[in-house]
């Protein structure tokens, strides 16, 4: 059977963009399908094989694996929009296996190094045009867990500052509570004293023409205080979230508590925390005891 990929996948697209399918899912699906047509232009309809032919290509180009399972992920949707459509009469990309992804812990800053990069944030060392809303940004980052996403879509009618308490429009549209410290409510309280939005702007953080702040503005912040107060390019929004994790179950908390307030499906992705605690664990063990491998002898 000959079919054309090409016209196939720009429907597909124009299927996800009904569908309302995020700027960011169109450009990436975008780019992975139209690389997949061109690999099998002229081909026909690719089979087992020749998709196992197309996943080798992958690697061969020296594809991260991250990379490689997105690509996957793409072309299994768009074989089973093709299955609906009735354009193929099989699904051979559901029986391609899945790389699996390395076992990385996350890189997280110990919290002497947090609270001092928070509390040089709160001096305004840097003399930035906004500094209270840059110090609730990070106020709320680290005493949140926020991913940065869910910080930028906080609107107003979301904080409760009589309770302390923020409601969180996470992964999948899942709303969940999380409360917050004295600290952020402090910074919070600052900022919305001087906040000025534009009419009808509900964002809680906005930006110098008084429209929501992105969160891709949100990282650049992130990465410029680190830089100049701490000495860390590579700090960023998410390794503030590691912090809040990593930090409460250093001090007690139980895993269940914090997989509700970072709003994890599954108590498997918390667990990656017990790691990096055990991994500190063994460091200060190390340097420390009489029997450890930096012991003097």
């Amino acid at each position: 059977m000959s079919i054309s990929l090409s016209p196939l996948s720009e429907r597909f697209l124009d299927e996800m963009r009904r569908e309302n399918a995020s700027a960011h899912t169109l450009r990436n699906y975008g780019v992975d399908l139209r690389e997949f047509c061109a690999f099998f232009e002229g081909g026909g309809e690719p089979d087992l094989t020749a998709l196992r032919q197309w996943l080798s290509s992958l690697y061969e180009r020296g594809l991260a694996v991250p990379s490689i399972r997105r690509k996957l992920a793409s072309v299994r949707s768009f074989y089973q929009y093709l299955m609906r459509e009735g354009a193929v009469t099989a699904n051979p990309a559901k029986l391609l296996s899945t790389p699996k992804m390395p076992k990385r812990l996350p890189e997280v800053p110990g919290a002497e190094k947090t609270n001092r990069l928070l509390d040089d944030v709160a001096a305004d060392k840097l003399e930035r045009p906004f500094p209270e809303r840059d110090r609730a940004v990070f106020e709320i980052l680290y005493g949140c867990g926020l991913r940065v996403s869910e910080l930028a879509g906080l609107d107003l009618m979301d904080i409760d500052r009589a309770e302390r308490v923020i409601r969180v429009r996470g992964k999948g549209r899942k709303e969940r509570m999380v409360p917050f410290g004295a600290k952020a409510a402090e910074a919070l309280s600052h900022w919305l004293e001087v906040r000025r939005a534009k009419p009808g702007e509900q964002a809680v953080f906005v930006n110098h023409r008084g429209g929501r702040l992105s969160d891709r503005s949100m990282r650049s912040l992130v990465k410029l205080y680190s830089m100049l107060l701490a000495g860390d390019s590579s700090l960023h929004p998410h390794a503030l979230r590691h912090a809040f994790a990593t930090h409460l179950l250093a001090d007690g908390a139980d895993l269940r508590s914090i997989q509700e307030l970072l709003g994890h499906s599954q108590l498997s992705t918390t667990q990656r925390y017990t790691q990096v605690a055990l991994t500190d664990l063994m460091r200060v063990y190390d340097a420390a005891h009489p029997r450890g491998t930096k012991s003097k002898s």
